[in-house]
């Protein structure tokens, strides 16, 4: 199938057309007296040149289908990015919002800490309410 790559497609519409035509001469050959001779070997050329011809029209229909499922699919993969793309900025904006939910949380409980530390600082005994507060801001 690589040479439908590398010859146009009008050449293989030429060569279904020769075949038929050979085999149409062919049957009006045997009317021409000096000419019949020629008339079985122009038949026979003429099935195998039909024969290729109708083989790489095939070729050429099934080639053609193949390539317009890939574009078909190209464009679903590239409307699919768009989508995947967009879903994307969503979950960034998102993750963005809950992170700076953390840190907002976590600097309020560090600043309840360090004013609450200076309560208890000449004491050196750990309040139940620092222990709580440690723990929230130990977990997300």
């Amino acid at each position: 199938m690589w040479i439908l790559s590398f010859l146009p497609n009008w050449i293989f519409h030429y060569v279904v057309c020769a075949g038929a035509l050979a085999i149409l001469f062919s049957a009006f050959l045997g009317f021409i007296p000096l000419i019949s001779q020629y008339k079985i070997p122009l038949k026979y050329i003429g099935f195998a040149l039909l024969a290729l011809g109708i083989f790489f029209e095939g070729a050429i229909y099934n080639n053609e289908a193949w390539v317009a499922r890939v574009t078909e699919m190209e464009a679903k993969v590239a409307k699919a990015e768009e989508e995947s793309k967009e879903a994307n900025d969503k979950l960034d904006k998102k993750v963005t919002a809950k992170v700076q939910q953390i840190v907002e949380k976590k600097r309020v409980l560090k600043q309840y800490i360090d004013r609450e530390i200076v309560k208890y600082d000449n004491t050196c005994t750990i309040p139940k309410e620092f222990i709580e507060v440690h723990n929230k801001a130990a977990t997300p």
